[in-house]
C-alpha cells in the first residue's frame, strides 16, 4: 500500500460549505476554547470529554454528530457528593440572584469561591429574601444562609450591609466574593467594603498565585494586586462548579440583624415597556422567524408574556420586524436569561448570537432542526396553536391570581 496521502476534494468542499447537510459531520469537535476574558472554556457536549472528577460526558444534543446520536442514549451518572463536615474557614459569596435564581455570573463566582476554598474550606452563600433556586448543591454551595425579612426586600443596600456585617462577625470568612455587576452586586460590594474599612479588588477576572488580576484603563489593561479579602469579580472569572454535588446545608445567624434607619426610600419597581428595552440588555426575548405565519398573534403573545420581541434575519428581510430587532451574528448578540425561538430553524449566525443565553425554548414543526438541538426545552407543533395556548394559559393564571387576591 502506498504511503502517499491522498486528498479528498469532495470532503474539503463539504467542510467549506456550511449549507451542506454533511457539513457538521466534517467539522472537528471543539472541546475547549478561550473565552473573551481569557478563561479556558470546555464543551460539555463534546464526545470523550473527561471532567475534573473522571466522569465522561455524553453528547446529549447530537450536535457534534450531525444529529446522529439519539437523546435516549444519554446515561445519567450520579454526581459525587462533596462534604465539608468541619470547615477550617469560609469563603462567603453574595450572588445577585436576579429573578430569584442563580445567573451565569453567580455560578462563575461560586466556581472561583470553590477554588479559594480548596478541600478544607467551605463556600457560604448569603441570599437575601425569598428565592426560586433549587440547584445550590450542584452550583457549589456548601452552606446556605438565607436572610429573610421585609427589611431586605426591594432596594435596601444599607440594611443588606448590616446583614453582611452580622455574617462577617459570626463566620469571619477568609474572603468575600460579590459579582461586579449592574444588578446590585457592584454597589453592595463597594458599600460593604467601606463599612469594613477594606480596599476591594474590583473587576477581577482571574485569581492566580495569590494575586487578583482585574480590568483597568477602560477594560484595555490588566491590573494585578495581592489577593484581597473582598473581591468584586467580573463574569467568566472562573469555571463554574461541575460534576460535583455539594451539601448546601442551611445555617442561621446566632443574633438578629440590627435594623438601620434607612436614608433611602424604595418607591417600587417602575413599569417598563418591553419594546423599549435594548436587545442586548433584555432578560426575556420572544423571537420569531420564517415559521411564524400569524404575526399579529405573535405580537399579542409577546405582550401577554411581557417579553421583548426579536426576530431572525429572514423575518427582518421580509419586513415583518425592524432591523434593530434582528438577533444573530449579523444583528445583535443577546444574553437573555430566557430566549424563546418561534419558527426559527437555527442558522449558524443566529445560534452564534444566542450563545450566551441561559435557557432557550424552541417552538418548531421540524424536530431535526438545529434550533431544536440547541434548545433546553422544545415544543413540536404548529406555532399558531401553541401561541394561542400560551395566551389562554397566561389569561387563566392572571384570573386565578385576581380571585385569590380578592
Amino acid at each position: 500500500m502506498s504511503d502517499i496521502i491522498r486528498r479528498d476534494p469532495r470532503a474539503e468542499w463539504i467542510a467549506r460549505n456550511r449549507l451542506h447537510p454533511l457539513h457538521a459531520a466534517m467539522q472537528p469537535a471543539q472541546h475547549s476554547w478561550m473565552g473573551p476574558n481569557g478563561v479556558i472554556r470546555k464543551n460539555p457536549h463534546g464526545i470523550g470529554f473527561i471532567g475534573p472528577n473522571g466522569l465522561k460526558r455524553i453528547d446529549r444534543s447530537g450536535a457534534q454528530q450531525g444529529g446522529a446520536v439519539k437523546r435516549s442514549a444519554a446515561v445519567e451518572v450520579p454526581l459525587p457528593l462533596h462534604q465539608v463536615p468541619a470547615p477550617a474557614f469560609y469563603i462567603s459569596v453574595v450572588p445577585d440572584m436576579v429573578g430569584g435564581r442563580l445567573s451565569s455570573h453567580d455560578r462563575d463566582l461560586l466556581g472561583l469561591a470553590h477554588q479559594l476554598a480548596g478541600q478544607d474550606g467551605a463556600v457560604l452563600a448569603v441570599v437575601f429574601g425569598e428565592h426560586k433556586e433549587s440547584a445550590f448543591a450542584t452550583a457549589g454551595v456548601d452552606r446556605l444562609l438565607v436572610l429573610e425579612g421585609e427589611e431586605f426586600s426591594g432596594y435596601a443596600p444599607e440594611q443588606r450591609v448590616q446583614g453582611l456585617r452580622a455574617v462577617d462577625n459570626q463566620f469571619n470568612p477568609r474572603h468575600w466574593l460579590l459579582p461586579d455587576s449592574r444588578s446590585g452586586g457592584g454597589e453592595l460590594g463597594r458599600r460593604f467594603a467601606a463599612a469594613l474599612g477594606e480596599r476591594p479588588a474590583t473587576r477581577v477576572w482571574q485569581v492566580k498565585d495569590q494575586a487578583c488580576i482585574g480590568r483597568a484603563g477602560a477594560g484595555l489593561q490588566d491590573l494585578a494586586r495581592p489577593l484581597a479579602r473582598l473581591i468584586l469579580a467580573a463574569a467568566e472569572c472562573a469555571e463554574p462548579v461541575s460534576e460535583t454535588r455539594h451539601e448546601a446545608l442551611p445555617v442561621e445567624l446566632s443574633t438578629s440583624v440590627v435594623r438601620s434607619l434607612s436614608r433611602i426610600e424604595d418607591l417600587g419597581a417602575v413599569a417598563v415597556d418591553p419594546a423599549a428595552i435594548p436587545m442586548a440588555e433584555a432578560e426575556f426575548i420572544f423571537s420569531g422567524g420564517n415559521g411564524v405565519k400569524d404575526w399579529q398573534l405573535f405580537h399579542e403573545t409577546a405582550a401577554a408574556l411581557g417579553a421583548t420581541e426579536g426576530a431572525s434575519r429572514v423575518a427582518v428581510d421580509d419586513g415583518f420586524m425592524a432591523r434593530d430587532r434582528q438577533v444573530g451574528a449579523s444583528g445583535t448578540w443577546v444574553t437573555a436569561r430566557v430566549y424563546v425561538a418561534v419558527g426559527i430553524s437555527g442558522a449558524i449566525q443566529h445560534l452564534q448570537g444566542i450563545g450566551a443565553c441561559d435557557k432557550v425554548v424552541a417552538i418548531n414543526l421540524d424536530p431535526g432542526c438545529d434550533m431544536i438541538k440547541r434548545a433546553d426545552l422544545s415544543v413540536i407543533g404548529e406555532s399558531a396553536e401553541i401561541l394561542q395556548a400560551l395566551i389562554d394559559a397566561v389569561a387563566a393564571y392572571r384570573n386565578d391570581a385576581k380571585r385569590d387576591a380578592a
